[in-house]
């Protein structure tokens, strides 16, 4: 947006005329220009009062001055924070109390009921609670929810400037007593320069006085020996670890166990501790929580399976100076051994028995004889690995494969030239090409269709792993390729085939993996394919029917996989 000129705005008569005080260029302006040697009159400019120029002439004359004089340092700027977070959670606690009119009952006229005042400094905001008095038989909680208290009529409200000790704090009518402070209160309240007053008792409730007047005077009598024991070892239980031998051997071994003595009752509680694969019923109580008779007297008859024992029938009870560690403890025609206790057992026998020495005995059950898991014979149906997962686990899970082999060996297959060896005169001259996957060891047969031979060739064997014969079944050993050399008879599911010739695919892989075959086994190779390079080239332009045969079988050998 243009700039407004001072020349339009003013009007030219007397008394309105300006000098531009800032003026710099003094020249004349011209009034002429010249185009191709002729002069044209040209606008006049005249010269506008730009009002940026006075602020930069001002900023100039200070630095002006600030070379003839040095320049003042500024002050260092402190960092702002605001009042919620200098005073995040602080809280100045008040003690206080106030009087409650009672005109229902004629033993007293009023009650005293303290509080606690409490003021946010973050927002001076405050709260009245009201703390728990035992047997007040009132309602204890906020008497009076967050906020800002007013403080009169005129609009202002409370602040901390006008809370102090020993003073009265009036809010909706009800008259608050502030007797006491917490230190954090005093010490804000002295750091801002405010004389706290000296603090005052919490008078006593008139009513509660003359309960306690009461009951010094009565004397309520002492209670009895058994309430005594439950008060002082109530929920004190002494532990101890042991073995519970049965009477019957047949039983089995002894089994672990807790015994739990409580102080409270002198009762008795026997725990046994569950094993693993102990084969025995989950029911882990072997005796409920009662009083153990240790000497019974002579003299009493008692029907013993009908009735329970009194005082009258036992002379004395278990008690725990018979259940120290290394001891024996015959319990209902059952022994029981006792090895150890725990920390909180030691401390009462030190304490009361000034028993110290509690060795442990370490008692232990004997290991159960390790199960040896016996797998049933294989059956021959499907394969080793798969029928052996179903002894395994109860969801049989397929066996694993190697995936690093399967991916190195990919499409990896020695092909070999077979005959196989039959005593059937039908059977002799049947060729088979025999190919050995390298990717998971598994090993398929084709039949060549020949002409007149009176089979009908095509697929003999699927893809399988075969296993040697003489092998156990339960560990069988398969065929590898370093049993597989030329001249070689193996025994595929009771056929034995020759092998007559392989690729050279065969060789080439022998050659690298040198290390894993024998010998005799790639030196076959070798000299089966030099033989047959020599008969080849003495063939190529002699014997047809030769050359059509080795073709057809280079073609199968090519094709099939």
């Amino acid at each position: 947006m243009e700039e407004p000129r001072l020349d339009v705005m003013l009007p030219f008569l007397p008394g309105n005329s300006f000098t531009e005080r800032c003026k710099t260029n003094f020249r004349r302006p011209q009034t002429l220009r010249f185009r191709n040697g002729f002069a044209f009159p040209q606008e006049s400019r005249k010269i506008v009062f730009d009002p940026r120029q006075a602020v930069e002439l001002e900023q100039l004359a200070k630095i002006e001055a600030g070379l003839a004089y040095k320049q003042r340092k500024a002050a260092a700027t402190t960092c702002f924070l605001p009042k919620y977070v200098i005073y995040d959670k602080k809280v100045l606690r008040f003690d206080a109390y106030f009087k409650q009119a009672v005109v229902e009952s004629p033993n007293e006229s009023y009650c005293v009921r303290p509080v606690k005042i409490l003021y946010y400094l973050e927002d001076d905001t405050m709260a009245v609670n009201e703390p728990s008095v035992k047997n007040s038989g009132m309602l204890h909680g906020p008497l009076l929810k967050r906020h800002k208290l007013p403080k009169n009529d005129q609009g202002y409200t409370w602040h901390w400037k006008d809370l102090n000790v020993a003073m009265n704090f009036n809010c909706y009518g009800k008259v608050f007593r502030i007797i006491n402070c917490d230190r954090f209160t005093a010490d804000f309240l002295e750091d801002q320069g405010i004389l706290l007053n000296t603090s005052e008792e919490m008078p006593q409730d008139p009513f509660i006085a003359s309960q306690e007047k009461y009951l010094r005077r009565e004397t309520s009598p002492s209670p009895p020996k058994k309430f005594q024991q439950f008060l002082a070892f109530d929920r004190k239980v002494l532990r101890f670890y042991c073995l519970w031998e049965e009477p019957n051997k047949e039983a089995g071994p002894p089994r672990p166990c807790v015994v739990h003595y409580f102080l409270a009752d002198n009762t008795v509680e026997v725990r046994a501790k569950p094993q693993v694969n102990e084969g025995r019923v989950p029911f882990y109580v072997l005796l409920r929580r009662q009083r153990l008779p240790k000497i019974l007297k002579e003299t009493a008859l008692f029907p013993g399976c009908v009735l329970e024992l009194t005082d009258q029938e036992v002379a004395e009870w278990l008690n725990p100076s018979d259940l120290l560690p290394g001891r024996k403890v015959l319990i209902l025609g059952c022994t029981l051994h006792v090895c150890d206790c725990d920390e909180f057992t030691k401390t009462f026998y030190r304490k009361n028995f000034g028993i110290t020495d509690l060795a442990s005995t370490h008692g232990s059950v004997p290991p159960p004889a390790p199960i040896t898991k016996v797998l049933p014979p294989y059956n021959g149906f499907g394969s080793l690995e798969d029928s052996l997962q179903n002894c395994l686990s109860l969801i049989p899970q397929p066996p694993k494969k190697d995936y690093i082999k399967m991916l190195e060996n990919h499409n990896k297959v020695l092909r070999y030239s077979a005959v196989l060896d039959s005593a059937i005169p039908e059977d002799k001259g049947r060729a088979f090409i025999i190919s050995y996957h390298l990717s998971n060891d598994t090993i398929s047969m084709f039949e060549p269709p020949q002409l007149n031979s009176g089979h009908n060739g095509g697929r003999f064997l699927e893809r399988t792993r075969v296993i040697k014969p003489g092998s156990a079944p339960d560990a069988p050993v398969y065929y590898s390729p370093e049993d597989l050399a030329i001249g070689t008879t193996i025994e595929v599911f009771k056929h034995r085939f020759i092998i007559i010739d392989a690729d050279v695919f065969v060789l080439r892989y022998m050659e690298s993996q040198k290390s894993t075959f024998p010998e005799t086994t790639s030196l076959s190779l070798q000299q089966k394919l030099d033989k047959n390079k020599a008969s080849d080239e003495e063939t190529q332009t002699g014997n047809g029917r030769s050359h059509i045969y080795h073709c057809l079988l280079d073609f199968c050998f090519c094709t099939y996989i």
